[in-house]
This record gives structure tokens, C-alpha cells and sequence, in this order.
């Protein structure tokens, strides 16, 4: 069944909240994504998949709202039947006014195996339980009746967020965290007489001495720094993906032999596994603490940015931010001559969009914009949903 048309706008959303409820329960740690190395002898494109775990992200609701009931969406439904493509973000935003509100009414049926796990077929409906609204899974799918489907839970489960769209900000560029950027692997010197390398030839690199034979790698040129405006010191780095490469010989220093490049290799440029597995297994949810910070970076490198789009902020683990965090984005309010006083009046913040925090570092965090009001621009302010 298609969303009625008053959800037609949020039907990307719909699709978020699913992928968030099928990963939550499939990793153990929402706030870190692992890079897996890929152990075929054959190079292929980039891989991005979600992590797997049985347990599922814990989330504290906020003190003062624990009394307090969550405001439903106008014209929710009482029943929903998810649909293939749904998001864990997409189903909340059906039942609830703040989506992010989802783990303070959603309610464990413990009839049902896997019970954070949301399957197309599955009927969301509303219930009372001890005075209260919540939302609970009131009839499980024919899908995860299956034997087929209890052995692989994630392939048909919906996520949390649309997950083709990280998938693609992965494909197609890099912002490195400083201390991941320093920590890669590196070309160290190219076999034979060439101070450059291309396709076809063999390099020494040094820092991949866990990988097997055969371990396939993107290669990566590190290039403007990306610095924090709230003190200018340098966060991360743009990067540029530039080839592909396979682990021929293992040791320290190893060697790589070049598969593609797309422009000359120098050596201290990086090497990043091209499987990726990206834990997506989190629920929309307001931050445990306040967070005021800036967008910093788009994938893209665009003027104005629009809804499903990747953004990097300048907050991370060290400001308790996890995946699954939502934040609200706010254009700083312009400061103009009034006319009568003489003085400079400045005009409020205005609300702009909303984006879900998908992958968390030290000082920084990508996240997916799950909503655009009007055109979101580089140093826009991202603070607590309100």
C-alpha cells in the first residue's frame, strides 16, 4: 500500500525511520562504524554495508519528558502496514509530530521474535499501556515467519535512514577525521625506477601488516584541511579518491600493485579497505546533552544544501553526540540598520531543517539532512531539536 498523500513529503523520511528500526537491532555500538577489509583476490567498486549486532541501541529519554505525553502527528494513522522501502525515520514521522520522539513511545512486543526489528508486512498500530499512547508492533509479517528470513534478519529489515543515500556520500568522496587521516595506511615508496605510480605498477606501503593477501583498498590523495570555526584548529580533511589497489605481497613495509588510477600516484598518499560497514542501527532521538555547533563541510563541495544530502558538523563523541542524534539547523539571523534608531538590530535564527547524525568521531559527525525547509548553506547553526 502506498502512503496516503499527506505523507507523500515524508516518504523519504518513512524510509529513514525503517532502516533505523531494522539496525536497532543490529549493532551493539551506534556511535562507531568499523572498516572491514575485503579478503577477495578481486578488485570491485567500493562496498558499503551495515554492521550487524543482536542487541540493540539503548536509549534514556530525557528526564523532563518522561510524564509527559508525546505529541502525535496531525492525522496520524491508527494502524500503519509497512511498506517495502520504508525508514524507521518515515514510520515515526507518520505517528509522530517530533520523530525523534520515537524511543520514549515505541513498545516492545515480547510476543514477537526480534522485536526492535521492523519487517515490510508488519502492522505499527497505536495502544494504550498503563495510561499512555505508545506504538507497538501489533502483527508481525508473513516475511519474518520464515525460516529463510530468522537466518538473515537484516537483508529485509527496515532501516533507520535511506540507506543508498550514505551508501552514495561514501562512493563518491571522503572527509577524514584528523586522527583517522593519520592513522591510515601509506604509500611508501614505488617498486622500481618511477617517483610516481599509475595502473600497473607495484608500491611498498606500510601499516597494513593485519590485512591478508588479497585485501582490496581504495587509494586516497589527503588534501585542504578542515578546521573547526569555533577555534581554527584543524578537524579533518578533505580527500579525493584517485585508484584501486590489491594487497599482492603482506609485511612491513607490504606491497600493493595498482589496479586503476585516475590520476598520478605520489607516495604518502592513503589507502582506505573498500568494504565498508556502517552501523545503521539507531533510533531517532533528541540528544542527551545540548549541542550548539556548525556545518562545517558538504559532500559535493555545493552553495546551498537540500534535503538527503551528507554534511559533516563540527561535534562529535567528546560532545556525547551517537548516531541516531537529531538536530535542527538554523540560519543565523542577519544584522541590519534600523532606520529610526540609528542602531543595528539583529534579526532572530530561523529554523531551516532538520538532519539525523549517522556516523560520530572525536571532534566531528556525518549526518544525513532528513528535512530542508529552505536553502541550508556551510556554517549554519545545528542545535537540540526544540
Amino acid at each position: 500500500m502506498p502512503l496516503c498523500k499527506k505523507y507523500l513529503n515524508r516518504s523519504l523520511w518513512l524510509t529513514s525511520l525503517t532502516l533505523v528500526a531494522a539496525l536497532v537491532g543490529c549493532s551493539s555500538s551506534p556511535s562507531s562504524s568499523t572498516y572491514e577489509p575485503q579478503t577477495s583476490s578481486t578488485t570491485q567498486s567500493q562496498s558499503i554495508v551495515p554492521a550487524a549486532s543482536s542487541a540493540p541501541a539503548k536509549y534514556e529519554p530525557k528526564l523532563e519528558r518522561i510524564n509527559e505525553p508525546v505529541p502525535l502527528a496531525e492525522g496520524h494513522p491508527n494502524e500503519y502496514v509497512v511498506q517495502v522501502g520504508d525508514t524507521l525515520w518515515d514510520i515515526s514521522a507518520a505517528f509522530l509530530r517530533d520523530p525523534w520522539f520515537w524511543p520514549e513511545i515505541w513498545y516492545v512486543n515480547p510476543d514477537i521474535e526480534n522485536p526492535h526489528l521492523i519487517y515490510p508486512g508488519d502492522v505499527l498500530g497505536l495502544v494504550y499501556i498503563d495510561g499512555r499512547t505508545r506504538i507497538t508492533n501489533v502483527r508481525a509479517s508473513t516475511f519474518r515467519m520464515s525460516p529463510q528470513a530468522r537466518a538473515t534478519p537484516l537483508s529485509e529489515a527496515v532501516m533507520s535512514i535511506p540507506f543508498e543515500k550514505v551508501a552514495a556520500f561514501l562512493k563518491a568522496g571522503v572527509i577524514l577525521e584528523k586522527n583517522q587521516a593519520e592513522n591510515m595506511p601509506y604509500l611508501l615508496r614505488t617498486r622500481g625506477d618511477h617517483l610516481m605510480a599509475s595502473a600497473g605498477n607495484e608500491v611498498y606501503v606500510r601499516g597494513t601488516a593485519d590485512d591478508p593477501p588479497g585485501t582490496a583498498y581504495t587509494v586516497i590523495t589527503v588534501g585542504q584541511e578542515l578546521r573547526d570555526p569555533d577555534d581554527n584548529q584543524v578537524i579533518g580533511f578533505h580527500s579525493k579518491k584517485i585508484g584501486l589497489a590489491t594487497l599482492r605481497r603482506t609485511g612491513d613495509p607490504a606491497t600493493i600493485a595498482l589496479n586503476r588510477t585516475t590520476q598520478e600516484i605520489k607516495m604518502g598518499d592513503r589507502l582506505l579497505p573498500e568494504i565498508i560497514r556502517l552501523p545503521l542501527n539507531f533510533f531517532p532521538r533528541a540528544p542527551s546533552t545540548e549541542i550548539d555547533g556548525s556545518i562545517i563541510a558538504v559532500d559535493g563541495g555545493v552553495t546551498q544544501i537540500a534535503q538527503y544530502q551528507v554534511v559533516v558538523i563540527n561535534r562529535g563523541t567528546n560532545h556525547d553526540l551517537a548516531a541516531g542524534d537529531v538536530l535542527s539547523i538554523f540560519q543565523s539571523g542577519e544584522t541590519i540598520n534600523d532606520r529610526y534608531s540609528g542602531g543595528k538590530v539583529t534579526l532572530p535564527d530561523e529554523e531551516e531543517g532538520t538532519l539525523m547524525i549517522f556516523k560520530t568521531y572525536d571532534r566531528i559527525s556525518y549526518g544525513l539532512i532528513m528535512e530542508a525547509t529552505d536553502a541550508i548553506h556551510i556554517f549554519d547553526s545545528v542545535r537540540n531539536p526544540i
